[in-house]
């Protein structure tokens, strides 16, 4: 468990410093067009060469990194929290509310959220912004959380504790707050990383299939870019592979983590992180 850990922290680590420290660095916007020569080989002024549109791959890719983990952990943190706290609410309040949160999580998880999101792209003509694109991810994961929550919630309202706490006059929000919620918090996180991994691939998925906004730097938008040119058959292979090995440590990293603090929780179902 603790190789997994610190190897799993360790991508993650470096991935975050090739990606958004190192995008603060960037000399010149990397989304400009004929910026420089086109289609130069890995050097020293270029580390990874330039693509066929005058842009540095290096710079190009550390922004890419850059707005892919943005939106992953955005929208995980979003679905994260608003399910949590619905799963909570649904399952200690009962009644009404329960019936109202059951219907709205058990709704969106009936739909089919990957074709849904191909047909809203494609109505934009592939120009929504990263903001619509990030509403449209939480809305369809943040009912998962929730449902799993909200069966915890009916076991642990049944508790002697929680009936202490309700005598005594606490509050919903204190009760869900202090009471229900320390028995979540590192499933949360789990689930928080989980997220940005289902993400990062549906993204990765809709800029592939030339759905998502090409203009905005991200990994799927750079393979997309890196495809169309050809460059996998003009033998630029350092303009396609970065972002797909970015994708793998991605995921590996972020499962590696998420791995490790599964075997945790299995392990010691009460720890804190």
């Amino acid at each position: 468990m603790r190789i997994k850990f610190w190897l799993g922290s360790a991508i993650v680590g470096l991935t975050v410093l090739l990606g958004p420290v190192a995008a603060m660095f960037a000399p010149q916007d990397p989304r400009a067009w004929q910026t420089y020569p086109r289609n130069l080989g890995p050097s020293l002024d270029h580390f990874l060469g330039t693509t066929a549109l005058g842009q540095d791959i290096f710079w190009l890719l550390s922004w890419s990194v850059r707005n892919s983990l943005l939106l992953g952990v955005t929208v995980g943190a979003l679905a994260t929290i608003i399910g949590v706290a619905a799963g909570l609410v649904a399952g200690y309040r009962g009644g009404l509310s329960d019936r109202v949160l059951s219907f709205l999580m058990d709704g969106l998880i009936v739909i089919p959220s990957l074709p849904l999101l191909i047909l809203l792209s494609a109505l934009s003509k592939g120009q929504a912004s990263m903001a619509v694109l990030g509403g449209m991810l939480v809305l369809f994961n943040w009912p998962f959380p929730a449902r799993q929550v909200r069966s915890v919630a009916l076991s642990l309202r049944e508790r002697d504790f929680v009936s202490l706490a309700w005598f005594s006059g606490e509050s919903l929000l204190r009760i869900v707050r202090w009471q229900l919620f320390p028995y979540l918090r590192n499933w949360a996180v789990a689930n928080f990383i989980n997220t940005i991994l289902v993400v990062i691939a549906v993204e990765s998925s809709l800029a592939f299939l030339g759905l998502s906004n090409d203009a905005i730097p991200t990994l799927g938008t750079m393979i997309y870019w890196a495809l169309k040119y050809q460059a996998l058959f003009a033998g630029r292979w350092y303009w396609i592979v970065p972002p797909i090995l970015a994708v793998i440590l991605i995921f590996v990293g972020l499962f590696l983590f998420s791995n490790s603090l599964t075997d945790r929780l299995r392990k010691h179902p009460g720890a804190a992180l």
